[in-house]
């Protein structure tokens, strides 16, 4: 169909006139790249980075396998791509009113991650041991999940929760560390009972209302 041309001054625009049409998003190409890590979660879920293949992946796509070797080329950049795709969502924290509240929900979120059968996150972890564009693919999607997260600590100055100095990087991580350390080091279990999430979000927010997450001060030099 084609487009009606805008007049200006009485006369009509020739297509010379007027700015490039916009490209539409989505389309087949991205329909290809949405077929493509569809299946490259399936796969990694299901039989884990070593069995992960480019022709697995074609086969369970659906796609001809010269079209995942031209634009992904090998394993790294699928997982590269993946973690890309996941850092372009809108995902946000939840806003519950309070730090603690702010941290737990967070923390659940991340423990449901985790432990999630098949887990999507454990086998990106394991793969970010093997493939070096899987770890700066994964080390961007971290980078990117904090920044947002950052807001949570924002809410927390406004609402006089915690001093304005706060370093948002650091108390986020000390909240999450626990999780990864139990869930992915120790390989402990779960306990609903002990409620590690909620735990270690309350130890942060209490260490954070007294200051434990200030930036550091730098003297003054001597004049």
């Amino acid at each position: 169909m084609t487009q009606p041309t805008e007049r200006t001054g009485g006369r009509a625009e020739s297509s010379a006139d007027l700015p490039p049409p916009r490209r539409r998003p989505g389309g087949r190409t991205e329909r290809t790249r949405a077929q493509v890590l569809d299946a490259v979660r399936a796969e990694l879920a299901e039989r884990g980075y070593d069995a992960l293949t480019l022709d697995a992946v074609a086969a369970r796509a659906g796609v001809h396998r010269a079209t995942v070797y031209r634009r992904w080329r090998d394993v790294g950049g699928l997982l590269a791509d993946l973690c890309a795709a996941t850092a372009g969502d809108d995902w946000q924290p939840e806003d519950t009113g309070s730090l603690e509240g702010d941290l737990a929900a967070l923390n659940r979120e991340n423990l449901a991650a985790l432990t999630d059968q098949p887990s999507i996150a454990a086998a990106l972890l394991a793969a970010s041991f093997r493939s070096e564009e899987a770890a700066r693919g994964l080390r961007q999607l971290w980078a990117d999940r904090y920044a947002r997260c950052e807001v949570v600590v924002e809410r927390a100055v406004r609402r006089g929760e915690l001093p304005p100095d706060t370093d948002a990087r650091r108390l986020l991580v000390a909240a999450t560390a626990p999780l990864y350390h139990e869930v992915v080091l120790l390989r402990t279990p779960p306990d609903p009972d002990l409620d590690l999430p909620g735990q270690a979000a309350r130890t942060v927010a209490l260490a954070a209302a007294a200051g434990a997450f200030a930036r550091p001060t730098h003297p003054a030099l001597p004049g």
